[in-house]
């Protein structure tokens, strides 16, 4: 990183920062227009403004099973990640690659990516997602088995239970495509200071079928970080889901924010995130 870049990082910046309120009924959001008198969401959100502190200078520090994210630097030979065919053909092995040796994993499967780019988006081409901004998590304690497992199927493992008796994990992988980070980065919550009960569960409703992830509920405990103009060969690593039930870090929220120290003329972010599962057997 270059050390105009590195000179001018703040400490932290305040930004709002979108919990749901506490609710009696469970959580959903369709992926699609539901059918009429049902709302697409049935959740209020709670910003929170909030320090969310540099987390450059303790990237050596941080851990997975601590934390529930990394920082490290992966550079890739795609040259453009708006090429699915390159993606699979080229990034999935390198992940799958740099991930084991990272982990010390027996077994790397990236099974599922997301785009994201506003701009793109907002130009007509669906293939990409605008930045989530809304606190959460992507998988829950019950979804993370169930598409773990459906993932081991999938590819045509037939002992598919018997692997997951050895502990797995799901990591998201996620990195900035095309330039550096200039506007809406992610945000991370360091794992140990979200309480079980600030997860809710709620239900993300497809055509054909039902997923399960965690929102959140704010408390003052939270401590988020952020890496400030992140480069395209920088990565974070995100554990969604843990089975080891011992781990202080099973899931991690993250979310996008509004940076205040972007500039009007910023250009809208590009990412992708990699989904994997992280199994070991040894």
């Amino acid at each position: 990183m270059n050390e105009t870049v590195a000179d001018t990082e703040p400490e932290y910046v305040e930004a709002e920062l979108n919990y749901i309120k506490p609710q009696s009924d469970k959580p959903h959001n369709y992926t699609y227009e539901p059918p009429a008198g049902i709302p697409r969401q049935n959740t209020v959100n709670e910003a929170r403004r909030l320090k969310i502190r540099n987390g450059r200078s303790l990237a050596a520090n941080l851990s997975l099973d601590q934390q529930g994210f990394a920082f490290i630097s992966h550079r890739s030979a795609v040259t453009n990640f708006d090429d699915e065919t390159e993606i699979r053909q080229i990034y999935f092995p390198e992940a799958e690659k740099f991930l084991k040796e990272v982990t010390g994993a027996s077994r790397v499967l990236v099974f599922d990516f997301n785009l994201r780019n506003a701009q793109k988006l907002k130009a007509g081409e669906t293939r990409f997602k605008e930045p989530v901004k809304r606190v959460h998590n992507d998988f829950t304690a019950k979804s993370g088995y169930r598409r773990s497992r459906d993932e081991l199927v999938a590819i045509g493992v037939e002992n598919p239970d018997e692997i997951l008796q050895h502990r797995f994990n799901i990591i998201n992988v996620w990195k900035p495509t095309g330039h550096p980070v200039q506007e809406s980065p992610l945000a991370v919550c360091d794992a140990r200071s979200i309480k079980p009960s600030d997860w809710v569960a709620s239900d993300l409703i497809y055509r054909d079928r039902v997923g399960e992830t965690y929102l959140t509920t704010y408390n003052e405990s939270h401590q988020w970080f952020y890496f400030p103009h992140m480069q395209t060969d920088e990565v974070i690593l995100i554990k969604c889901f843990d089975s080891a039930e011992d781990i202080p870090a099973r899931f991690t929220a993250h979310t996008a924010f509004e940076d205040p120290t972007s500039l009007p003329n910023s250009i809208p972010r590009a990412s992708i995130e990699l989904r994997t599962l992280v199994i070991y057997e040894e």
